[in-house]
């Protein structure tokens, strides 16, 4: 994949220490626009996950284009979302013991926000009886990762009964889409999503209330908006897509023509030639994830080099016969293939306005929360908690 890089530069880079995390809000905001595009423009129909945006100043971007409701899979991404004035938000990870008593006291701290929890056993949802959390019960689509499997509709309706008054939806997350080929996508999605239908009708029948479905990542999505089986009936159905807010070539390649670009790049720097057809950056897997395999990123704008296997700090990248062949010191702009883990790697982000560094933001929700933090007295807990609202910028 070949992305021109003309409006990625960044004026005076030579000032930045790499590897650095580069955010491009004008694009960010277009990226958002074209999933609303894929939505009908209705941003209520959109419930991305901010697993990719981690910063509070994208959550808070998400806000300005009216986009209320957001899925996350951490307490502390549940707390910086809470904290950014998210409307409602679904912990779409199943918790117990600790874990759920600290989704319960930030509920408690932001009543303002309506916050939901995910389940699929009997013993999950006795962990909420006495919060006022709602509950969505988590189907497996054929992932096999997490979830109840949708035939198995009278365990279905047992967890719904049990739920009693909290119970919410479905949630149906059919990340598998992406090992199908292309073509054959939206066939076998809508055939999931009339399983997921014919499962809400049986709950129905059974006198319980489905108030909203959420289907499809970031492969799924346009599939789960066009499903004919989800329009005009007595729910709410939202997609949830979350790595559309900055893209990585992964999903730039998942979905050609809905006018997506990349909104988050890695810089890096060239440090060594250690082969005539050879070089090496700093953007091994502790900055660039490697996740998703090998080669972990493509090198913006500049065709015939391929990044090889990284170690922690280093990026062997080959470089074809005949290319241009970058010098030590010279700087790359490097686009993950999973952009979502790729941000976690970073403390910071600098954000990048008409070429120049506007402000230094922090990553947010960047690992996890402080394991000792419901035994911390407030005061104290304060200051292991994201930074409020606000006081996470530095403008420079």
């Amino acid at each position: 994949m070949e992305i021109r890089p003309a409006g990625y530069a960044v004026e005076d880079v030579d000032s930045i220490v790499t590897p650095a995390l580069l955010i491009y809000p004008a694009i960010v905001d277009s990226n958002i626009d074209a999933t609303l595009r894929m939505v009908g423009g209705d941003p209520d129909r959109w419930r991305p996950h901010i697993k990719t945006a981690k910063l509070a100043a994208i959550v808070r971007r998400f806000l300005d284009h009216e986009i209320r409701n957001f899925k996350c899979s951490t307490t502390l991404e549940l707390l910086t979302a809470c904290q950014a004035g998210a409307g409602d938000v679904l912990l779409a990870f199943a918790v117990t013991g600790a874990n759920a008593r600290r989704t319960i006291e930030i509920a408690r701290e932001y009543p303002e926000t309506r916050v939901s929890v995910l389940v699929e056993s009997l013993e999950q949802i006795a962990a909420w009886r006495e919060s006022a959390l709602g509950i969505f019960i988590d189907v497996n689509p054929g992932m096999n990762r997490t979830g109840v499997g949708q035939e198995e509709v009278s365990r279905i309706l047992q967890l719904a009964r049990e739920a009693g008054p909290a119970f919410r939806g479905l949630h149906y997350y059919d990340g598998q889409i992406s090992g199908v080929p292309a073509s054959e996508r939206e066939a076998v999605a809508h055939r999931g999503y009339g399983q997921l239908a014919r499962l809400v009708d049986a709950l129905s029948s059974a006198g319980l209330n489905t108030e909203e479905v959420i289907t499809s990542g970031t492969p799924a999505a346009p599939f789960g908006y066009s499903y004919p089986g989800f329009q005009e009936r007595g729910f709410v159905h939202r997609i949830s897509p979350g790595t559309v807010v900055y893209n990585d070539f992964t999903s730039l390649e998942q979905l050609p023509g809905y006018g997506y670009a990349p909104a988050a790049l890695v810089l890096s720097t060239v440090i060594s030639h250690p082969t005539a057809q050879r070089i090496t950056c700093d953007g091994g897997h502790k900055s660039v994830s490697a996740d998703a395999g090998v080669p972990t990123c493509a090198v913006l704008g500049r065709a015939g080099l391929t990044p090889s296997k990284p170690s922690e700090e280093h990026l062997p990248i080959d470089v074809a016969p005949g290319a241009e062949l970058p010098r030590i010191g010279d700087k790359l702009y490097l686009l993950p293939r999973h952009v979502c883990p790729t941000v976690n790697n970073f403390d910071v982000a600098l954000m990048i306005i008409n070429g120049r560094v506007e402000s230094v933001e922090h990553v947010t929700a960047r690992g996890h929360e402080n394991p000792l933090v419901l035994q911390l007295t407030p005061a104290v807990q304060r200051g292991v908690e994201p930074r409020p609202a606000g006081a996470e910028s530095v403008t420079v």
